[in-house]
């Protein structure tokens, strides 16, 4: 089966998730720049961090599929779970908003990015196997070092969260420190797969 209904459906669901995302935003209760501070500024800033994991997922989802020919029941349903993952986005990112950064949602953010992250790999890996001992995509990902750090990340700022300095800001802190540094670290350009597609192109 060809890539274009799985590409078309996944591009839909995130572009759903972003816009009830920023549905969730408090409109300012007055006019002047103080009142976005107060009513919408924590928002804003989960939005956007939010909002870059989505685009970083959208962007690697895209490039991994330019490898993809033809997928398996077992590419659809890996990629069904990877959207479930970034389905709760909008609600795990609303919790701290809401709560002012308490730890307990703190940390069930942090899950929820672990588990998109678990799941993007499965993702990767069945397409792998499909593919076979010649696939393109497993030279392409190589070592694949970002997608090794990041899950430590993530576990480091969850138990950051969870163990340290729960009723004060430090935990809260390391852990969403961890959290925008993968963010970073993907913002990166990775042109691993796009060294492979073009010589993939000149191939053809």
């Amino acid at each position: 089966m060809p890539t274009n209904r799985l590409e078309a459906f996944s591009d839909g669901v995130l572009a759903i998730i972003i816009t009830i995302m920023v549905l969730e935003l408090k409109v300012p209760e007055g006019h002047d720049f103080t009142d976005l501070v107060h009513t919408t500024g924590v928002g804003l800033l989960t939005y956007l961090l939010t909002f870059v994991y989505v685009g970083i997922y959208w962007n690697n989802h895209h490039h991994m599929f330019h490898l993809v020919r033809q997928v398996s029941g077992g590419v659809l349903w890996a990629n069904l779970g990877l959207l479930f993952c970034l389905s709760l986005f909008p609600l795990t990112t609303a919790w701290i908003d809401d709560s002012r950064f308490e730890p307990t949602p703190v940390v069930i953010y942090g899950l929820n990015l672990l588990s998109a992250a678990i799941a993007y790999f499965v993702l990767q890996t069945v397409i792998i196997r499909q593919q076979g001992p010649a696939s393109v995509l497993r030279r392409a990902v190589g070592a694949d070092i970002k997608g090794k750090v990041s899950p430590v990340l993530y576990i480091a700022g969850i138990l950051s969260a969870m163990l340290i300095d729960r009723s004060g800001r430090v935990g809260v802190g390391l852990a969403l420190a961890c959290f925008v540094a993968v963010a970073i670290m993907w913002v990166v350009p990775d042109r691993r797969i796009d060294r492979v597609v073009q010589e993939r192109e000149s191939h053809d």
